[in-house]
């Protein structure tokens, strides 16, 4: 008998290159069905929150939040390599201290480092779609782009910070940025957590592996909010062999996230991630 799975993501071109390879059946499933979810990722991490779905998508900045509900997955990760969000504002304008900020959502990576190193900024949350024309019409004084919209915005417009040099500062040299990943619920059985792992390293490995076919079906097919050279140029960005399995690398600026997270009394404590990843061992020895 088949298990249904509630697989939850945002609709960013990453998100959805990273699990369609699954939804179109190229990728062998073990007899699991897969429930898609396609919602904003402030959404999906107030959702985590709550516990709602089996596997959601989340940033990575929420993670010690949701640590005794979720586990962390090693796959369909996207981290910023000299590039991420972007602190936008109109051309010319000088912001002051208290400057009015239009962020993506309370819980996301970006408005974490954002508080951080901008703490008397007054900020209000929206859909990260409409944050360009906020800023734009003047609603805000500024705003942090995300998702597709850092390639192409409005040309009114001016980076004023970009996150990944507040990064930089805050962490020193030499980690790429963590902006998001994927949490599975402690609740489901070990075994089963497992499979889902390992269902969605191949599903991230086959996308990467059939690239080109797969960003022809989903512009087909409208799926995605951009095409052609910016589709391709995003995905290099965000969804590459780089999101197949977190690193050594990736795993040691998750550690410093949360580490600063910590000092400026976010959570309670620091984590060491991982402590937070599904055991293999389990199946080492039930193969052994």
């Amino acid at each position: 008998m088949s298990r249904t799975i509630q697989l939850a993501h945002s609709p960013d071109a990453d998100d959805i290159f990273m699990y369609y390879a699954i939804k179109f059946g190229w990728v062998d499933t073990r007899g699991y069905t897969f429930e898609n979810i396609g919602l904003d990722i402030e959404t999906l991490n107030v959702e985590a929150l709550k516990g709602t779905y089996d596997i959601s998508a989340i940033s990575f900045g929420m993670y010690p939040l949701i640590k005794e509900e979720y586990a962390l997955l090693r796959t369909a990760v996207s981290f910023g390599e000299g590039y991420g969000p972007k602190l936008i504002k109109r051309k010319g304008e000088r912001l002051k201290r208290n400057f009015k900020v239009a962020l993506s959502g309370k819980y996301t990576t970006n408005a974490m480092l954002f508080r951080i190193y901008y703490p008397e900024a007054r900020p209000v949350y929206m859909d990260f779609l409409e944050i360009e024309e906020a800023v734009v019409s003047g609603k805000v004084d500024a705003g942090v782009l995300i998702h597709e919209s850092i390639l192409d915005f409005d040309e009114s417009l001016e980076v004023e910070k970009e996150i990944w040099d507040i990064w930089v500062e805050l962490a020193g040299e030499g980690l790429p940025l963590p902006l998001g990943g994927m949490a599975i619920r402690r609740s489901l059985p070990l075994n089963v957590a497992i499979d889902m792992e390992n269902i969605l390293i191949d599903g991230v490995k086959v996308a990467n592996e059939k690239k080109e076919a797969l960003c022809a079906k989903l512009e087909k097919e409208h799926l995605v909010r951009i095409s052609d050279a910016m589709l391709a140029k995003y995905l290099d960005m965000y969804a590459s062999d780089e999101s197949v399995e977190l690193s050594k690398l990736q795993l040691k600026a998750l550690d410093t996230l949360y580490k600063i997270g910590f000092e400026y009394r976010l959570w309670e404590c620091p984590i060491k991630t991982e402590e937070y990843l599904i055991p293999r061992e389990y199946s080492d020895l039930r193969s052994n």
